[in-house]
């Protein structure tokens, strides 16, 4: 399938991948309709962020992916779909869990029962390398048992059920996209790489983490959208789930010992308890194939870790950046 002149949904567009996916779009030549969630100060998140030249060719709809009628009214005149809104913070889902299934599960019901329904020529679900659990073997390839070490990975498991049976019940053309460890500008403050990047700018001699021996692939984020794209032209991809990965993997107390090195090598890592999961709900190792995406589009990652830390740091050293950021309070 060619993506230019293509009417693309993508919901979650106000997010961190949504945001930047659009912007891959419409580097591809869709017309995107951008989905962003219902709020009352009027807010586009990161797409507020957008010059109006890059603003001027996306159409908002405002709405909730819990509520079949509006997503219903959002796919209408659409021809593919890029479903990445979520719940996605894993400590919240600890004392949360009913708003995940409402969000992850009952939102991708709605998704996938309005492209039914409306013939909808593609749908790409996003899913995510935490359903795997820590590897049982590496690379973690898509076959890889699911394990649900947290109610986050239990509802995108959830999902991707849901997701899956719509293919073989119905024959949807849908496809599940598991992007591994994202990061990059614009990521959420709760996620590890802003949380050690702000401390540092913020001037923090002493970086608060949590467990630092698990491992993470680590996936610059324009590799990972490129991948939304070269999977959504893979019509051999229907049916399929399909890793965006680097085969790679970095410690987490690595990760930070490398960004202490470029910001501020007298900083030192403590360990703060709040931020450990329980032992059995911790994903301790990460290391994706992605055999899979090479084999059925032209994908490979163009970043290299030090070239996606370099953008990334560059963004975050940007004051008007660093000030959305609160590196005191933990963000669960």
């Amino acid at each position: 399938m060619k993506l230019n002149g293509k009417k693309v949904l993508v919901t979650g567009a106000d997010g961190f991948i949504g945001s930047h996916l659009v912007e891959q779009l419409i580097n591809e030549g869709c017309t995107v309709r951008a989905f962003v969630y219902y709020n009352s100060f009027n807010s586009c998140g990161w797409l507020d962020t957008f010059s109006k030249e890059l603003s001027d060719q996306i159409e908002i709809f405002s709405g909730d992916i819990r509520d079949p009628n509006g997503v219903r009214v959002a796919m209408k005149g659409i021809d593919i779909v890029f479903h990445l809104a979520a719940l996605i913070a894993i400590p919240f889902s600890y004392h949360s869990p009913d708003s995940y299934i409402d969000t992850n599960v009952k939102g991708t019901l709605n998704i996938v029962q309005a492209a039914k329904d409306l013939g909808i020529e593609r749908v790409l679900v996003t899913s995510t390398s935490e359903v795997y659990g820590t590897a049982q073997y590496i690379p973690i390839d898509e076959n890889h048992p699911r394990q649900p070490q947290s109610p986050y990975s239990a509802s995108k498991i959830g999902a991707d059920a849901i997701a899956d049976s719509f293919y073989r019940s119905f024959n949807l053309p849908l496809t599940i996209v598991r992007p591994f460890n994202t990061y990059g500008p614009r990521q959420s403050a709760r996620a590890v790489i802003p949380t050690i990047i702000t401390q540092l700018f913020s001037g923090k001699e002493e970086i608060k983490l949590g467990d630092i021996i698990p491992t993470r692939d680590l996936l610059f984020v324009k590799d990972t959208v490129r991948g939304f794209a070269e999977i959504a032209k893979s019509d051999s991809l229907i049916g399929h789930d399909c890793n965006i990965a680097t085969e790679s993997e970095i410690s987490v107390g690595d990760l930070a010992q490398e960004l202490i090195s470029q910001i501020n090598p007298s900083a030192r890592i403590v360990t703060d308890a709040q931020r450990i999961r329980p032992e059995k709900s911790e994903v301790f190792r990460l290391f994706g194939s992605n055999q899979k995406i090479k084999e059925h589009t032209n994908w490979s990652p163009s970043y290299t870790l030090a070239t996606g830390l370099a953008e990334t740091i560059e963004w975050f050293r940007d004051a008007d950046n660093l000030k959305r950021y609160k590196a005191d309070i933990y963000n669960i």
